[in-house]
């Protein structure tokens, strides 16, 4: 790995390791059983302090366009997301969300023609499994419905990762821009359901102020646009496979912040994805559609910032 793909890499995953912070800032910092809230307040605001920033609006196509890449990535992941972590027991959201570098390689051969290796494939059970020993939990009842909800959450943010690079983005448009489109669409998608689901928007101190302008400014805006930015100088599979790092940072918060015993067969777990995590970036490169004309290498989204958890601990949560 030469030098320039090392700082590329070691950037991109600060969002994931950032994303991994976000059950302790919940957890300490903001009102209890608001997650829809508390996706809306992360995606939102940070969307259009962006938009401010940059002032740069969609043109033509790219008006839909922004429109489904910030449903698949934040408005319609969130949610389903969410409803996965209410239905299933322990830790089984967060285990079934890590397939996520298996439809990435799946979607990637179907739209961009990278042909998935038999290294990555193994590599992306390899990442399930180390994530599964360390947020799992006891077993309980099976629930249909959480179980799709969870397979709909990974598919979502997978699929927006590989449309991002087909599209590609505007000649002249950077991975800030491109941000700022996204997490305004998604949360304008998500705040009708939220009020919808939730009521009124709650009554926030001075604490939950604090929490909310750190997970929108930091955790989501500074972070998602590492995340762009990284996966549009990488393939979506490599950069896919950072997506370990978020809950084991989450652990290590959990023990060091919170008191969280870490077993050793969550030790192994952790060993076993960051194994993962550092295979998925020396993989071989996969071959890459040309991008349409117009376009310039896309800053696709993949993983996802996964959005703030109950204020109940619960595996899925660990798994941010």
């Amino acid at each position: 790995m030469n030098k320039n793909r090392l700082v590329t890499v070691a950037l991109t995953a600060l969002a994931p390791m950032s994303w991994g912070s976000t059950y302790f800032v919940t957890t300490q910092f903001l009102p209890a059983d608001r997650p829809l809230f508390t996706g809306m307040m992360r995606a939102l605001p940070a969307g259009l302090a962006l938009l401010a920033l940059t002032r740069r609006l969609p043109r033509g196509e790219w008006w839909w366009k922004a429109v489904v890449l910030g449903a698949l990535n934040i408005g319609a992941f969130f949610p389903l997301l969410f409803l996965s972590a209410y239905r299933l027991p322990g830790g089984m959201a967060a285990v079934i969300g890590s397939v996520g570098p298996l439809w990435v390689a799946g979607l990637a051969a179907l739209f961009l023609g990278e042909k998935p290796t038999l290294r990555t494939l193994l590599t992306g059970i390899a990442a399930a499994l180390g994530v599964s020993l360390v947020v799992l939990k006891a077993a309980g009842a099976f629930d249909t419905i959480g179980v799709v909800a969870a397979l709909g959450s990974s598919a979502s943010m997978s699929a927006g990762t590989v449309f991002t690079k087909r599209w590609g983005r505007p000649e002249g448009t950077g991975p800030l821009v491109m941000t700022g489109w996204q997490l305004t669409a998604g949360g304008l998608l998500i705040a009708p359901i939220a009020f919808f689901v939730e009521g009124a928007p709650p009554a926030l101190d001075g604490r939950n102020i604090a929490g909310y302008v750190y997970l929108a400014l930091v955790n989501t805006a500074v972070a998602y646009w590492l995340w762009f930015r990284g996966i549009g100088r990488m393939t979506a599979t490599s950069v896919t496979f950072l997506g370990p790092l978020s809950p084991l940072t989450a652990a290590v918060i959990g023990w060091a912040a919170l008191g969280q015993a870490l077993a050793p067969v969550q030790l192994l777990g952790m060993a076993i994805a960051f194994g993962a995590t550092l295979a998925g970036q020396a993989a071989p490169k996969p071959l890459r559609a040309a991008t349409a004309p117009g376009t310039r290498e896309p800053a696709a989204p993949e993983a996802p910032e996964i959005p703030a958890a109950p204020k109940k601990p619960s595996g899925l949560a660990k798994s941010l």
